[in-house]
């Protein structure tokens, strides 16, 4: 069976990466070992054709009775076993000094054994087949490894810089954070990092996922190994090399080759219980027959290579197709735990939400005015760091008020803001604070509980209350029902307010929630759900996450969290949308489905044939056929998970640039909820 080994990257996108680099070189010996059965390479140029074709034409010698015989000994068949059989015989010499039990071990002693006694067409025969058998699981395979090499070969080599006022080539080893990147139509954008200039669409189907080109204008985010379609763009270089989106899938599909999920290691031990199975099978037989045609036949028929070779290829399938849709998972064991998760845990602020309080209402007292509500508001919260204060100030722009700036500023902590606006004493707080300074509130029967309340009081009287809400991401309400349908247990673990808390998971739908927790308090949860038996992924976002993400069996982090959720994480999310979750979760339980069929395929057919052999009733032909064919559908089967070339990818590589569609609103802003916040988030 051909090697899965993934194609070096290119010498530009090392550069940035020496020390993983070396890393990498230090894998490389344990995986020739241990990695994607490198010991089974045969190739598939033309000379692994020209000995099938060569075997193929003594065959057809020996069956017109065309070859002389010298000693009635057919030289010329004996010839062509040894010549079409030498990849099998080399691989199963190496197998027997390593003590390894194979399916190259077992042909060989039934090739031997075939001529043996004179059977030298179904020897060449038997050797055609399996030939042909892996030249096709070569090819098969070889979609993996091209996927793998369409990775590398998004990022361009060279870029455009901007620089004092002129343009000049650089290699990528040679852009710094902060470079200015011009990126024309039709290219490839080499790094992460922020549009200063320019507008234009960009399909980042390959990072993302996201099915339609994404318009881009100054200040929003772009990604390496995107294409821009239209427009030219002038990009600041906020990450380069291994730091990128697209360095984070690289190096997710290279620690997939390196790891070893455990359904594989079973796999090996499968294939090699099944080697020991047909060999004592066939010492049975021929101490009870005598038969050597049917000894012979139970050894050919039995195959493994369909779960060798085809667990880690849908593994590598799974891995990939994951990647492509924007979730990048950190090594085969996640992808196989993701498959046997039945419960999720979600944070909400910047997981179920976007993390970005925003303005939901004005409520105003005695005459006053929302517009003057809020300008009051953003004055005396202008120079304020918090959330809150921060979506005050941002609909005070929306709004195009003039601000002014505060001539005093007190903050009191868990309170609010006590300042002075247009010489009048002002404060923008809590009913607490307006209550200490005796400003009467009207009575409302609105639920201020369910919304973060920020109260308004100008000159010694209540001029209006702000409600402000976090954002439910557009998505939120429909991955949560794609999970139940999926039989999942959805949980919310939050340190917000029980009642922001419990609205929110009435909003989705949840199954199960818990607030105002601490970190460690999550983690507790975490813990005791496992104990109860459960596999859990977590989702979150934050720093306060990141112990909770490693409790978990699986901890999944969004792409704009913080830098210690992702390195906590063993998936990230890099288009922060959760259906992807649910996505993955469909990949990886289909992967494992993928597996199962093969484990249990291949014992079917090899006991079905086993006994069928044993009692004379398959000749060795006939076994040769059902072991080549069982072994390729398998692989095939295995294969069907590997993701198929883009159109877009297409288009890029033949040149021909798709057309700029309409401008596409943003998806933050789509079908969004207001969901309950605090100060706490």
């Amino acid at each position: 069976m051909p090697d899965l080994k993934l194609v070096e990257a290119n010498e530009a996108f090392q550069n940035h990466t020496t020390d993983h680099g070396r890393e990498h070189q230090h894998h490389e010996h344990e995986h020739d070992h241990d990695g994607w059965h490198d010991d089974h390479d045969h190739g598939t140029g033309w000379q692994e054709w020209g000995r099938v074709a060569f075997v193929a034409a003594l065959l057809l010698l020996v069956w017109l009775h065309l070859v002389p015989r010298a000693g009635g000994i057919d030289l010329v068949a004996i010839a062509g076993v040894l010549f079409g059989g030498y990849p099998i015989f080399k691989e199963a010499i190496a197998d027997l000094l390593e003590l390894r039990m194979t399916m190259e071990l077992s042909m060989t002693i039934a090739l031997i054994a075939a001529s043996a006694i004179g059977e030298f067409f179904t020897a060449l025969l038997i050797t055609v087949f399996v030939l042909i058998a892996e030249i096709l699981e070569g090819m098969t395979v070889g979609r993996g490894r091209k996927a793998i090499r369409e990775l590398l070969d998004l990022l361009p080599q060279t870029a455009e810089v901007r620089a004092d006022g002129q343009v000049t080539a650089r290699g990528l080893s040679e852009l710094k954070l902060g470079d200015v990147i011009l990126v024309r139509p039709g290219g490839r954008i080499p790094v992460d990092g922020t549009v200063v200039n320019g507008h234009s669409f960009v399909d980042q189907s390959a990072i993302t996922g996201e099915s339609m080109p994404v318009e881009k204008i100054a200040g929003t985010d772009a990604f390496a190994g995107t294409i821009n379609q239209s427009g030219v763009l002038e990009i600041r270089a906020d990450r380069i090399g291994r730091d990128t989106a697209f360095g984070r899938i690289i190096e997710a599909v290279e620690r997939a080759e390196r790891s070893r999920a455990p359904i594989q290691r079973t796999a090996d031990r499968l294939a090699g219980y099944l080697v020991y199975f047909a060999l004592g099978c066939a010492a049975l037989t021929f101490l009870i027959t005598h038969d050597a045609r049917s000894t012979i036949s139970v050894i050919v028929v039995a195959g493994a290579c369909g779960i060798a070779a085809g667990t880690p290829l849908a593994i590598l399938g799974g891995i990939g197709r994951a990647a492509r849709s924007g979730a990048i998972v950190k090594g085969g064991l996640f992808l196989e735990v993701l498959s046997s998760v039945d419960t999720v845990v979600l944070d909400k602020t910047g997981t179920l939400t976007l993390g970005t309080p925003e303005v939901f209402d004005v409520d105003v007292y005695d005459g006053a005015s929302p517009q003057e509500v809020i300008r009051i508001a953003a004055t005396a919260e202008r120079f304020s760091e918090h959330p809150l204060a921060k979506a005050i100030v941002k609909k005070a722009t929306e709004w195009s008020l003039s601000l002014g700036e505060p001539s005093a500023f007190q903050y009191s902590p868990g309170k609010g803001i006590v300042g002075e606006v247009d010489r009048r004493r002002t404060l923008v707080g809590t009913r607490a604070l307006l209550g200490q300074d005796g400003i009467e509130l009207p009575v409302t029967d609105r639920q201020a509980d369910r919304f973060s309340e920020v109260l308004v009081a100008a000159g010694g009287r209540a001029l209006g209350s702000i409600r402000i809400a976090d954002v439910l991401r557009s998505e939120a309400a429909e991955a949560v029902r794609e999970m139940k349908r999926m039989g999942l247990k959805t949980v919310l673990l939050t340190g917000d307010r029980k009642e922001i808390a419990e609205a929110t998971a009435q909003d989705l739908g949840v199954d199960e929630v818990q607030s105002e927790l601490l970190p460690d308090q999550k983690v507790l949860r975490v813990r005791n759900l496992r104990t109860e038996g459960r596999t859990v992924a977590m989702l979150g976002d934050g720093v306060n996450d990141a112990p909770a993400l490693m409790e978990s069996n699986v901890g999944v982090a969004m792409g704009s969290g913080t830098d210690v959720a992702r390195e906590s994480a063993s998936v990230v999310l890099l288009n922060n949308d959760l259906l992807r979750f649910a996505g993955l979760l469909k990949i990886a339980r289909r992967c494992r489905s993928i597996i199962m069929v093969n484990f249990i395929g291949t014992l079917a057919v090899d006991s079905v044939g086993v006994g069928l052999a044993a009692f004379g009733l398959l000749n060795p032909v006939f076994a040769a056929l059902i072991h080549v064919s069982s072994e390729l559908l398998f692989i095939l089967n295995s294969a069907r998970l590997l993701p198929a070339p883009r159109a877009a990818e297409f288009a890029y590589r033949t040149g021909a640039v798709a057309g700029v569609p309409a401008p596409q609103s943003s998806p933050n802003y789509d079908n969004t909820r207001a969901v309950r916040t605090s100060a706490r988030g």
